[in-house]
């Protein structure tokens, strides 16, 4: 997409607008519009902001910053009839017109030239996988007095909305909602809705499909994509997801662990490395056919496992849902077709172009560009410094770790128990970041700064069921 076709598809389409929209620290998009007329000024100076507004950015004191559009990231997006044309923007300095430090979309960007610098690959390609809720109702409140939350759906009988009678006897209790088929799957028109948008827009979806928890769980999966444009589709997906329940009157949780005792989200990512269109994870005759480089991609992933979920796992509620008896790895270590491994080696994959590797730890709370960026940063520190994960205790093991006996299982390493511990293993542990100027200590600092926030707001308020337990001692 050029300036011209740009031009030309607004006149098409008669549209008068650009909303441009970016990235904060935390994973939120941020939108400002203007009019199509003011289109080639804002390519070419970018569109100023205070960027002491967006959570982590910018001191006050140094606020002034800039979006640039990105042309190729130009779509049309319709809402109530008027169409307007959206376009993904890099945060940069006011002065310098680079991108900053803490900009997601930067960060992601210089992983993929530090890759490529290094020699080691010059792609990498991810399928991530999206799973999440969608509920009829979903109502919470948080005030000194008052601490509540609830959520409905028509598909399970525990939590039917409030004079919903159910009289088709479409709601199920007491059994898993994995692949559950129409006309039971009463959300599959919602699905597809936002599949077919995705693909209008050339994310290639591989398929979707009702996940485990019955009371609404879905998973939508991609393609193959390069990254750091699939950083990009991952915020793409989930904002035509919640548009398409929102349409449909339901709402859209990604949430890792919205319901106590029920299957949690996760954000799994199948991951490989190309150079010169070669796969660099295949090798015939070897475990589960990887090469020597997909190992020491594992080892170094799982070598910095602690640290790494300070980004793909960077809630509060993250890790509710990684424990045991879910399918959520609680241990750092990989092996074939093992769903509790927080690396899985896909036993459906046995041709060289497909090869890959699946990271299971993270969840959708993650900012996609920082997540992503990190994972593969780990992945590089394992091939440069050929960390072979076999020699260090990281597996493979291709049994399910919870019917190990106890005392080999505690011979594994563990992810943190908690989004505290996560942040102070990012605090020691992040040199492997900062390689080719790709993270920064400015963003980590920051980073940790937010993210411990939440951590004493969370900690600091009494929890619903400590009035169960102790109201009346």
């Amino acid at each position: 997409m050029d300036l011209t076709k740009l031009k030309s598809m607004a006149k098409e389409h008669q549209i008068t607008a650009i909303d441009l929209k970016y990235c904060g620290l935390e994973g939120r998009w941020y939108h400002i519009t203007f009019p199509i007329s003011r289109l080639e000024y804002m390519m070419n100076h970018g569109v100023s902001f205070d960027g002491s507004s967006i959570p982590g950015m910018r001191a006050v004191e140094s606020g002034d910053m800039i979006v640039k559009p990105d042309l190729a990231t130009a779509m049309i997006e319709e809402n109530d009839g008027l169409k307007i044309i959206v376009m993904l923007g890099t945060i940069c300095d006011a002065v310098t017109g680079k991108g900053v430090a803490k900009d997601p979309r930067s960060v992601a960007n210089r992983a993929q030239q530090y890759m490529v610098s290094t020699g080691i690959a010059d792609e990498s390609l991810w399928i991530p996988e999206l799973e999440y809720y969608i509920f009829d109702e979903a109502i919470y409140k948080n005030s000194k007095y008052d601490t509540s939350y609830r959520f409905t759906s028509c598909q399970s009988k525990e939590c039917l909305p409030d004079e919903y009678t159910d009289y088709q006897a479409m709601a199920h209790q007491d059994k898993k909602g994995y692949h559950q088929c129409t006309p039971f799957d009463l959300y599959f028109n919602v699905r597809q809705r936002a599949v077919t948008e995705m693909e209008k827009l050339g994310i290639d979806v591989r398929y979707h499909h009702h996940e485990v928890g019955l009371a609404g769980q879905q998973e939508v999966e991609t393609e193959l994509s390069l990254f750091p444009k699939i950083c990009d589709s991952v915020l793409i997906m989930k904002d035509l997801i919640r548009r398409a329940a929102f349409d449909e009157g339901c709402t859209v949780t990604f949430m890792p662990k919205p319901i106590y005792n029920e299957p949690g989200n996760g954000m799994h990512y199948h991951i490989l490395l190309r150079k010169k269109g070669k796969n660099l994870f295949w090798k015939k005759g070897g475990y589960a056919d990887l090469s020597n480089e997909a190992l020491y991609f594992i080892g170094g992933i799982l070598k910095h496992g602690d640290s790494l979920t300070a980004f793909t796992n960077p809630s509060t509620n993250s890790f509710k849902r990684l424990l045991p008896g879910f399918e959520a790895p609680t241990k750092l270590f990989y092996g074939l077709a093992n769903r509790s491994a927080a690396i899985r080696i896909p036993n459906y994959v046995h041709t060289e172009p497909d090869k890959r590797i699946e990271f299971r730890t993270g969840d959708a709370t993650a900012n996609p560009y920082l997540a992503m960026s990190a994972i593969l940063m780990a992945g590089l520190d394992g091939i440069a410094n050929k960390f072979m994960p076999n020699e260090h205790g990281y597996g493979p093991y291709d049994v399910n770790v919870a019917s190990m006996p106890k005392a080999k299982q505690d011979k594994l390493k563990s992810i943190p128990t908690n989004l505290k511990d996560a942040l102070l293993a990012l605090k020691k542990d992040h040199a492997y970041l900062l390689a080719g100027g790709v993270f920064s200590e400015e963003l980590i600092n920051s980073w940790i700064d937010l993210k411990m926030k939440e951590v004493e707001a969370v900690q600091n308020r009494p929890h619903p069921y400590e009035m169960a337990l102790y109201y009346n001692m």
